[in-house]
């Protein structure tokens, strides 16, 4: 149990594989991260209207690496050479007996992009995103669109829940303020029925939210570009927006195109059922940065990434102990989440058996803030973890 893993990335995968590499046995565990903050992207959809604060969205790294003993190196991947069992930093080269890719993912590229922020973007554009809506309150009307896109050779790496969310919530601070019906809120999605994902019932729901809700769609056009004031499509019909959020579907990573390991046509890295880099040794890639394998409607969620980095931490530690019992991440696809408006929230889950989306109203808010507070402080070990959680 003395060999040198190496984990890149300190998101929710990264962060997770740590910790449960270190409960597994395995005493040489470093963690290398751009940032020195783990953040809680699923509650900083509420940054924007000002309801929670940035940096309560952040936990220190250093006090995650000090609660369960793992080596933490603040620095910038810029190659993986899995064939020298080396990974090349801005700062260093370091060498590893695993390696395991938690990345995150890269982001589609869209012309005219500095015209769009994004709630899934870097952490610091919920900020910028919150100027923007406090700027258009301020002027007391304005026109806002809110959206997300699709990777056509990756349908499992796309984000479109955040989008719901952030609309919704800012649907609901304009009506506390009483200016709502200064307002013009539109959701767009190139795709005809952003959703779908979820399951019949779910769909049928978003529509109903949407007419009781006054918020316009536009749905079933690809887009040409993004401009100051709106969004151009395909059969060049513009959608006017004084403020745009879009979050653009994942591709590869830059850092993946610098690296020996085996892509899929979209740049993510093609693992196994157990996470195992294919054709590569003792390599492993976990969440947003893997090529899922699956139904039509597998995506990839902080839960998901959660368990494939708890897979990968015991399947290291059964090599180490030479059995072949390993776990897969394959049976447990599905799509949970908790999507909050504001004022309440709705349960929806999907599986093979189909989806169901449950109106929390009221209490649907507050299960999401305790999530929160759940997730922060059972990392930081003041709190015990859940089972499965």
């Amino acid at each position: 149990m003395n060999k040198k893993v190496l984990i890149l990335g300190g998101g929710f995968a990264g962060v997770e594989c740590a910790i449960f590499l270190k409960k597994e046995g395995i005493k040489d565990v470093t963690l290398i991260s751009n940032r020195d903050y783990f953040y809680i992207f699923p509650t900083s959809i509420w940054i924007p209207t000002g309801e929670s604060k940035f940096e309560d969205m952040c936990v220190p790294l250093d006090e995650l690496s000090k609660v369960h003993d793992f080596e933490l190196i603040i620095d910038d991947v810029n190659e993986i050479k899995s064939n020298k069992n080396k990974v090349i930093c801005a700062n260093n080269t370091f060498e590893y007996e695993y390696l395991i890719v938690a990345m995150g993912s890269g982001k589609m590229k869209h012309k005219g992009s500095e015209n769009f922020l994004s709630i899934c973007g870097i952490p610091e554009d919920s900020l910028k995103i919150k100027d923007e809506i406090d700027k258009l309150i301020k002027k007391g009307s304005g026109k806002i669109a809110m959206g997300f896109g699709g990777n056509p050779k990756d349908s499992s790496n796309v984000r479109g829940g955040p989008a719901f969310e952030v609309i919704f919530n800012v649907h609901n601070q304009l009506k506390k303020l009483g200016i709502r019906d200064n307002f013009e809120l539109t959701f767009f999605a190139p795709m005809a029925e952003p959703g779908a994902r979820m399951g019949t019932q779910a769909l049928k729901m978003m529509g109903v939210f949407f007419d009781k809700l006054n918020i316009n769609t536009h749905f079933g056009k690809k887009f040409k570009e993004f401009v100051h004031d709106g969004i151009i499509f395909e059969d060049d019909t513009k959608l006017e927006s004084d403020f745009t959020m879009f979050i653009p579907a994942g591709n590869g990573h830059d850092v993946f195109f610098n690296s020996d390991l085996p892509l899929n046509d979209a740049g993510l890295i093609k693992i196994n059922d157990y996470c195992e880099v294919i054709d590569s040794k003792k390599v492993f890639c976990i969440g947003d940065s893997s090529a899922l394998e699956g139904p039509d409607w597998r995506a990839k969620q902080g839960h998901i990434a959660e368990v494939m980095a708890r897979n990968v931490a015991y399947n290291i530690a059964q090599i180490e102990r030479n059995t072949n019992e390993r776990k897969g991440y394959k049976e447990h696809l599905n799509i949970l989440c908790v999507m909050d408006s504001g004022d309440g929230a709705a349960f929806v889950y999907r599986d093979n058996k189909g989806g169901k989306m449950i109106p929390m109203p009221v209490i649907g808010h507050w299960l999401k803030k305790g999530w929160g507070w759940y997730c922060k402080n059972s990392k930081l070990g003041k709190i015990p973890r859940i089972p499965g959680m």
